[in-house]
């Protein structure tokens, strides 16, 4: 071999993938490789161009910017570019410039295709594909235009000046300096300057005027112990996120030692953008009729439309409108309550599916149940069943639909008692069926809303004590799992829906979203986590073995930016006076789009395949 040949195969032999070559490949390799030259700042490839050759740092670097700028990567010595133009039709997509005199190696298509024969090689490029999925991800989260609410740090909303009782002093003593200072809540710090809980006016109407309790009781026995904070450098959507989900209105802001810094309210965030979400769920709680509520629940799109042109990802954007979901149901049931009287019997109001996932769409239909206590009578059912009339009856006036397959609280069969869920569940476990199981694995997707919570928990916890050794059941969700086949083709190319309204269309939803909650939920069904989210049971998954880290993280990344897309094309429908829904055109996205969505599609086919392979399959005749 000649000598500059015998320095580029030791070159390639030194740097990953090419170092796990056979010996013969790699030292045939040098021979049909060229050397290209690029002073600094000038253009490697092109993302309006095609790519005919893989390129190899040999000496110096390159940066990889994508269409709007942002930088995907440095890639230095050893590093190539190029793959994506490869294996997918132009054009490329992304800009590289060389960042100082830079010598590389163009590897020809025809070898680079040879290359991937060899199952190493082929690894280490697929991950490079996944890294540009993630940057993908990032991306798409980089604002338009700004809103502040979602934009400002909360250290940057605090003013610094706190305002502190001791836990020793008296209730009415705590009153009085609220009253002199015209705020709303005090910090409650210990010895050592740490907060130790915090008492608002709603404290003293709850615990102190409605019990009754003597205005000589101390602050300690009134705060609220240990209360949610936030770092200071948290965000102040994030801040949004936790008042709508907890139902709190005071959010402690702490320095990285854990001293209070000040407070953030939810006014704060109201005066800060008042078409924010957390203004509209204030107007939810001002609302007395059903009427006025579905007005306020009118406006849910807009305010969606606003999150997707700002820097929010899909995952707080359906948090976002899962929460507001969660609020108008919350007051349809207190109207309800308001006027049928208050419940005759424990109960727990439960909602299922993409709203109990946190995962919620613009345009979801209603899928919610009611867990009643063991020892309810014929006659208290009957109020249970004119409670659920209403309620559900003021949702589709709010603009959420009957669900096509009866999964209401309306349905006597999905409003039991605790010991009538157990054996509902019991037959899903110890005899499943496919009939059987088509609508009812939403039902393992449950969280409580209103009523007595424990009921629901205590539920959770008898079904998650069997269903990892109910291998039977696991089987056949993991056939669910597995049939939904996301829209790519052989040569991954994009296939729409070749009939009904649906025709010419991606099925985003069933094809693209759907697989990865299937995926994420025979996981945790299989080690009997509590979780409920997607994110959180692939999270829960991969902690436990069940998956890979980096099969989870991608699988994450491939979720973010197919419902960001879903999100984004439902927020443009209601914009354009159209309905919501699911169907994607291709020829609305761009390149970008559609070529990461080809990437996420194949991160989830590949993820139903590793699942197919690991669950009991067997076990379904």
């Amino acid at each position: 071999m000649e000598p500059e040949l015998a320095e580029v195969r030791d070159f390639f032999a030194a740097h990953e993938p090419f170092s796990q070559l056979p010996a013969a490949v790699l030292d045939a390799l040098p021979a049909r490789c060229t050397m290209r030259y690029h002073r600094r700042g000038t253009t490697v490839l092109d993302p309006d161009g095609a790519v005919e050759a893989l390129y190899v740092v040999r000496s110096g670097a390159v940066d990889v910017y994508d269409r709007v700028g942002g930088l995907v990567e440095r890639v230095d010595v050893g590093g190539s570019v190029g793959v994506t133009g490869l294996l997918e039709a132009p054009p490329y997509g992304f800009l590289v410039t060389a960042v100082e005199d830079t010598l590389m190696l163009a590897v020809p298509r025809a070898a680079f295709e040879e290359l991937l024969d060899h199952g190493p090689v082929a690894s280490y490029f697929l991950l490079q594909q996944a890294h540009r999925l993630r940057a993908a991800v990032e991306t798409v989260s980089v604002a338009d235009h700004g809103g502040a609410v979602l934009r400002t740090k909360v250290s940057d909303m605090v003013s610094g000046r706190i305002i502190i009782v001791d836990p020793r002093r008296t209730v009415q003593e705590a009153a009085a300096l609220m009253r002199e200072e015209n705020i709303s809540s005090l910090l409650v710090l210990d010895d050592e300057g740490h907060l130790a809980g915090i008492l608002t006016d709603s404290d003293l109407r709850a615990r102190v005027v409605a019990t009754a309790l003597p205005v000589t009781s101390t602050v300690a026995e009134v705060m609220t112990p240990e209360p949610l904070t936030l770092p200071s450098d948290a965000l102040a959507f994030e801040a949004l996120l936790e008042m709508l989900g907890r139902d709190i209105h005071h959010l402690p802001v702490i320095d990285p030692d854990g001293r209070p810094l000040g407070l953030v309210t939810n006014t704060d965030l109201v005066r800060l953008e008042r078409s924010s979400p957390l203004y509209l769920v204030q107007d939810v709680g001002r609302q007395r009729t059903t009427a006025g509520l579905a007005n306020v629940a009118a406006r849910i799109p807009s305010i969606v439309d606003l999150l997707v042109t700002q820097d929010a990802s899909a995952g707080d954007i359906s948090r976002v409108i899962s929460a507001l979901a969660d609020a108008i149901h919350r007051r349809l049931i207190a109207l309800a309550e308001a006027q049928f009287g208050p419940a005759p019997a424990p109960y727990c109001w439960v909602v299922l599916g993409s709203q109990a996932r946190y995962e919620s769409g613009l345009g979801g239909d209603q899928d919610t149940a009611i867990i009643l206590e063991d020892s309810v009578t014929p006659e208290q059912a009957d109020w249970f069943a004119d409670f659920a009339g209403f309620v559900t009856d003021g949702l589709v006036e709010c603009g959420f639909p009957r669900c096509p397959g009866d999964v209401m609280a309306t349905n006597p069969r999905w409003r039991q008692t605790e010991s009538a869920w157990r054996g509902i569940f019991a037959e899903w476990l110890d005899r499943p069926t496919p009939d059987a199981l088509v609508g009812a694995a939403i039902f393992f997707d449950m969280r409580p809303l209103t009523g007595d919570p424990e009921l629901c928990e205590r539920l959770r916890r008898y079904v998650l004590s069997r269903t990892p050794e109910a291998r039977p059941f696991l089987a056949h969700l993991t056939k669910q799992a597995v049939a939904h086949q996301p829209p790519i083709g052989l040569f991954r190319g994009l296939v729409v829906e070749k009939s009904g309204p649906e025709k010419s269309t991606l099925d985003i939803k069933h094809r693209g979203v759907g697989p990865v909650c299937e995926i994420a939920r025979v996981l945790a069904l299989s080690i009997g986590s509590p979780a409920v989210d997607t994110r959180s049971r692939l999270q829960a998954a991969s902690a436990a073995g069940a998956m890979g880290s980096s099969a989870a993280e991608d699988l994450l990344d491939a979720f973010e930016f197919i419902s960001y897309v879903r999100l984004r094309h439902q927020a443009q429908r209601v914009r354009e006076g159209a309905p919501p829904d699911n169907n994607v055109a291709p020829d609305t996205l761009g390149h970008f789009e559609k070529r990461t969505l080809k990437d996420a599609f194949g991160v989830v086919r590949s993820a139903q395949g590793v699942l197919g392979g690991r669950q009991p399959l067997g076990y379904m005749s």
